[in-house]
């Protein structure tokens, strides 16, 4: 297998042709569905995961792809201690079918359980986040790509919370936290905007599966950020591996240079 680094240009031309696919057939009119779990999936899921499942398989047959929308048909057989990818073909598809701008393709590669290389596009806003052993780094449009690292929190914390899973829990927190502002936001754009230095903690007491944080972890951690659970212990993967039913997390906080814990 590669380096890690160096599969990140196949990772980014699957992840933008699969955005740009999903941004062309929202303009032409959507159907939702709900799944088994009550999430909604569109045509829209499925079509760039096509996309991005084949563009992985075609240069590295031999590595695993769990990804989203298969899994909600079954689970692949996955060893979770050898290499595989977690792929989200749309990330926060409310935001997506409501018409925002924060929904992402998140792509990464698990090796020893953790997130080595991870890749987040943002359609809609054309910025493009990647996380490997090479650094942290955003693309915005045509523009070069640009190195990128969290903050050192100087002053009273921003903290991030989810636009649609926001949770009592969540709310506990921050109010115990007490940050100077909190914004609301859809999708793992979270994770980046804490990898870029925008904002400084993301707490989620909500239900996030594996595909759903991988690739940008992977951003985060490059940046110099950390995503740990309740023990403060670095976010692992391949949970759901070995014949349990999902690839859930526990509950997770997201966190630049700052010392805060769960």
């Amino acid at each position: 297998m590669p380096a890690p680094e160096e599969m990140m240009p196949v990772m980014r031309e699957a992840a933008v042709a699969a955005g740009r696919l999903a941004l062309a057939l929202r303009e032409n009119g959507l159907l939702a569905e709900s799944k088994a779990d009550d999430s909604p999936v569109t045509q829209a899921d499925r079509a760039a995961e096509a996309i991005i499942s084949e563009a992985l398989a075609g240069h590295w047959p031999q590595i695993p792809v769990v990804a989203e929308e298969a899994c909600a048909i079954a689970l692949p057989d996955c060893d979770p201690d050898a290499p595989f990818f977690l792929v989200d073909p749309i990330d926060g598809t409310r935001e997506y079918i409501c018409g925002r701008e924060e929904f992402t393709v998140n792509i990464a590669l698990v090796t020893g359980r953790y997130p080595v290389a991870g890749v987040v596009y943002a359609p809609a806003l054309d910025e493009l986040f990647e996380g490997s052993p090479a650094g942290a780094f955003r693309r915005r449009g045509a523009e070069e790509a640009e190195a990128i690292r969290v903050r050192r929190a100087a002053g009273p914390i921003v903290a991030l919370a989810s636009r649609s899973h926001r949770t009592a829990q969540t709310n506990r927190f921050l109010e115990m936290l007490g940050p100077a502002e909190i914004v609301a936001m859809g999708s793992s754009l979270k994770f980046c905007r804490l990898a870029e230095g925008a904002a400084d903690v993301y707490p989620c007491f909500g239900k996030t599966m594996e595909w759903d944080t991988a690739a940008a972890q992977a951003v985060l951690e490059a940046a110099g950020g950390a995503v740990v659970d309740a023990a403060d212990a670095r976010l692992s993967y391949g949970k759901g591996a070995g014949g349990r039913p999902d690839y859930r997390n526990p509950f997770f906080l997201a966190r630049g240079n700052v010392t805060v814990r769960m």
